[in-house]
């Protein structure tokens, strides 16, 4: 029987094949095909997998990925893109904020932690839309309580029906008026709960993670704040009341199980900088650490059991994507045991002006397309010439060659020194057609971009 994974994770993801997955990311990053294919079957293998008998499917450890490539070519984005079309709990760490057990820092298992409370997000946030509905319905008739109480119990020898249909038929005008927004501005008065914060001291040595798992167990009356009595506008009120609801009609036990399971079957852990932890010869002081990382994480990425407040967490099925620039150090400077768990390299390459201008106009959160929908909030139609594109792409190219190469992220920087006088002005603008063209960028970048000691602050 092949083991089961979210429905929502399995019909998105499993019915595109790695083909489609490469076209669904190119809509958000330019190039780097390579990268792209590799994380596609990386995807589609997980999918291969769910298919299997669960004896086998236990044996198939995920093919972790090694992305190597200078920082702004797209390493992150491609990996942040895959998780969201996969629907999967996806988090992003830096492998230089984690130091070796003993040393002041944050241990590697938190990332595993983080990954779950993501998982728990995701898996609450879809059960909320299951009970919306009946939240908002439930909400309704407690402020109809408040705005009409019910009527006090009749005596046994009068007749109760006609009061009861009455009050029905006032319950219900009282009901359109409240969806039709005509009782608004009326006040009413609800209990609320004020959320309690205790002050407790972390006992040395200890992490706040460890501390967070069982502290509200052990301590429950700690945590549940008390009831006050607030005036508030009906609107406000009806929406306090539904999020009462919603917590009500949710099992948490149930999403933190579904959420466990999500993060060991479909979740993606991206290492960022995994070069700074690679070991150098000759290293000294602080370095001495970073072997000790390495083998922190080993056995997260070989697969492990992590304590975490809503369980215990395997890692085995955990996709792991690491990046780094490998700029001083190089992938065979890791331990032997990580290399061997990032079986698949994938180089992707430096880019250059042709992308820069593609990554403008092409994607469809293209820079571009973003600072003409921003400006269009003030009423002002930025309209940028193919030529002025052309240039923006030239001046980030001669910047990141003269100076550091940070890739496409030197194009936010250009365009913010761009449309500086545009974005300050633009209220008071009376012309609010506005062309970028080549002179106009000329105009406001020539000077700067020539100027490599003011480049290199400014841009």
């Amino acid at each position: 029987m092949p083991i089961s994974l979210p429905e929502t994770t399995q019909t998105t993801a499993g019915s595109l094949t790695p083909r489609q997955i490469v076209a669904e990311l190119d809509k958000y990053v330019v190039g780097q095909h390579a990268a792209k294919r590799a994380v596609a079957i990386a995807l589609r293998n997980r999918m291969r997998r769910q298919k299997l008998a669960p004896e086998l499917a236990e044996e198939i450890a995920p093919k972790n990925i090694l992305m190597i490539g200078p920082t702004g070519v797209g390493k992150t984005e491609i990996a942040r893109r895959l998780a969201r079309l996969a629907q999967s709990p996806f988090i992003k760490v830096e492998a230089s904020k984690f130091t070796e057990v003993g040393y002041v820092g944050r241990d590697v298992e938190s990332m595993v932690r983080d990954l779950v409370e993501l998982g728990v997000d995701m898996v609450r946030e879809e059960r909320l839309e299951e009970v919306r509905a009946k939240a908002g319905q439930n909400a309704e008739d407690r402020l109809l309580d408040i705005l009409l109480p019910p009527s006090r119990p009749t005596a046994p020898d009068e007749d109760a029906a006609p009061a009861r249909d009455a009050q029905q038929q006032t319950r219900e005008r009282f009901r359109e008026q409240l969806r039709a927004g005509r009782l608004d501005a009326r006040v009413v008065e609800i209990d609320v709960r004020e959320k309690a914060f205790p002050s407790f001291e972390i006992i040395a040595g200890s992490s706040v993670e460890e501390v967070d798992i069982n502290l509200k167990d052990m301590l429950p009356g700690l945590f549940q704040g008390k009831s006050k009595k607030r005036k508030v506008k009906i609107p406000e009120a009806l929406e306090y009341l539904k999020a009462e609801e919603e917590q009500k009609l949710i099992d948490m036990d149930s999403v933190a199980r579904a959420a466990v399971e999500r993060v060991e079957q479909a979740g993606i852990i991206f290492i960022d900088e995994i070069d700074k932890i690679a070991g150098r010869e000759g290293s000294h002081g602080p370095d001495i650490s970073r072997e000790g990382v390495q083998r922190d994480i080993l056995p997260i990425v070989e697969g492990t059991t992590v304590n975490t407040k809503y369980g215990m967490v395997r890692t085995d099925h955990i996709l792991f994507i690491a990046a780094g620039a490998f700029h001083v150090s190089k992938p065979s400077d890791l331990i032997p045991e990580l290399q061997g768990r990032f079986p698949i390299r994938v180089e992707l390459e430096p880019l250059g002006r042709d992308e820069f201008v593609r990554i403008l106009t092409e994607p469809r959160s293209a820079l571009i397309k973003q600072y003409t929908a921003l400006m269009e909030t003030e009423g002002i139609t930025l309209a940028f010439t193919d030529d002025a594109i052309h240039r923006i792409a030239d001046y980030a190219q001669t910047v990141n060659d003269r100076t550091e190469n940070i890739g496409a992220r030197r194009l936010a920087t250009v365009l913010e020194k761009l449309l500086d006088e545009i974005s300050f002005e633009g209220p008071d603008l009376e012309d609010k057609m506005v062309t970028i063209d080549d002179a106009y960028v000329t105009r406001m970048l020539a000077d700067i971009v020539k100027n490599e000691d003011l480049s290199r602050y400014i841009l």
